[in-house]
């Protein structure tokens, strides 16, 4: 593989780039938006606050790791609870009901991008009504329950493989996500081909992903390869996932010498910035891995509850750099749009919020500086904390990501969105 790609793949490249995009805003030199740290100190209180609220003043250490579990028990309904019990009841040991786990969360991770404002899900059986992330998480799980991801839908056990996904149709994921004209969901077509995509390359991997291309499979491939049986290393399963990823990406995406890098994309304050250390010709390139850092985040987790793993190098993992981590700082003043690209967006719009395309110069720079200032907030946040340690990936879940959604449905309460919408192909935000 062409070093610059390497580079540009690894978890690693997405701070040291991001870093260089804070230097510039240190130095007022961004291109489309005005910084004001000194209200970081405010988005702290506000973000501590909501910890304190929610898990204060003894149960900071019950704070979840940020991933896909907590989605799918919305409503306070134990649904993966309900589910590992039925497995157990059925014979599953701890192996398998992680493979079954990883199985589930995989599917579910790759169909969370932004559903838009106007997407519901309405779980079978109940009036119970739920959107965004939760009603993606909800929906998946009844159609995971369902064998709609599975080759053969007569098994019992509910798996995911590699011809099961490929021989997923559109229609199938609409009638599963209940779409219709008046229950649009952003990216319907664009999330089907992400799936038929990730079957076909789970079968090419058949080394970790076993001739069926299961997933859960990987389980077994990490606890095979690792030095110590307790411990995953965090950099290890990031290269697993990322061969297995890169290829199924949108191939209209930015390449190097050929090569796609996924979600990895030009920007102007980067080709000011640029480091010829850091590659020839690809210095202006800013890299995310969003969806696969979220993905990290989320396998991690059934590794760690039922199998007892402990994962080493989580401090590489970053930030997400998506809309309501951004829109916080949107939204409470930290980060403003400069006069042009305002108006830009709010001609793109035709509405009074601006709006932009996700390879616009604009979000590149948005997600590059929520890295930059995530990562100045966490240590600000764990200053109020009166010595009580959280993990970035703790902050995220009941600090940041949930304050984002709480202040954009405060300013915003019939849309919740974000303060600047970006027009999602179903798989970036």
């Amino acid at each position: 593989m062409d070093s610059d790609v390497r580079y540009l793949l690894s978890l690693g490249a997405v701070r040291d780039r991001a870093k260089l995009v804070g230097e510039a805003a240190q130095v007022g030199k961004l291109s489309n938006f005005d910084v004001d740290e000194e209200r970081l100190s405010e988005v702290a209180e506000f973000v501590t606050s909501l910890i304190k609220r929610d898990f204060g003043p003894d149960k900071f250490d019950t704070i979840p790791p940020h991933g896909r579990w907590q989605h799918f028990e919305v409503g306070n309904v134990p649904r993966v609870a309900d589910l590992i019990s039925q497995w157990e009841g059925d014979g599953a040991d701890d192996i398998e009901v992680t493979r079954r786990l990883i199985d589930l969360f995989f599917v579910s991770v790759l169909l969370d991008a932004g559903a838009g404002d106007h997407w519901r899900y309405v779980e079978p059986g109940t009036k119970s009504e739920y959107e965004r992330s939760e009603g993606i998480a909800v929906a998946s799980l009844y159609m995971f329950k369902s064998l709609a991801f599975a080759t053969n839908k007569d098994d019992k056990a509910p798996i995911v493989d590699g011809k099961g996904l490929e021989q997923l149709t559109t229609d199938a994921l609409a009638e599963g996500f209940q779409i219709s004209l008046s229950n649009p969901l952003l990216g319907l077509e664009s999330r089907a081909n992400l799936l038929r995509g990730l079957g076909k390359s789970l079968l090419a991997q058949s080394e970790v992903f076993g001739v069926e291309g299961r997933p859960g499979n990987v389980v077994d491939y990490m606890k095979k390869t690792a030095k110590e049986p307790s411990k995953l290393d965090v950099a290890a399963f990031w290269d697993v996932l990322q061969a297995l990823l890169i290829p199924v990406w949108p191939k209209d995406r930015t390449t190097v010498n050929g090569q796609p890098i996924g979600d990895a994309w030009p920007l102007s304050t980067l080709k000011v910035q640029a480091d010829p250390k850091n590659g020839h010709g690809t210095s202006h390139i800013q890299p995310f891995h969003k969806l696969t850092q979220w993905l990290a985040y989320s396998l991690m987790v059934p590794f760690q509850r039922i199998l007892g793993i402990e994962w080493t190098g989580t401090g590489s993992l970053t930030a997400l750099p998506e809309y309501r981590n951004g829109g916080l700082f949107v939204d409470m003043g930290v980060l403003t749009l400069k006069k042009k690209a305002l108006d830009q967006g709010l001609q793109a719009s035709g509405t009074d919020l601006p709006m932009f395309e996700a390879g616009d110069d604009v979000v590149v720079e948005w997600r590059a500086m929520t890295l930059v200032l995530v990562d100045k907030l966490y240590k600000l946040v764990l200053e109020q904390m009166n010595g009580v340690h959280l993990s970035m990936a703790q902050l995220l879940e009941a600090g940041t990501w949930k304050s984002g959604r709480e202040i954009a449905a405060k300013k915003r309460p019939h849309t919740k969105s974000s303060p600047i919408i970006i027009k999602s192909d179903g798989t970036v935000f």
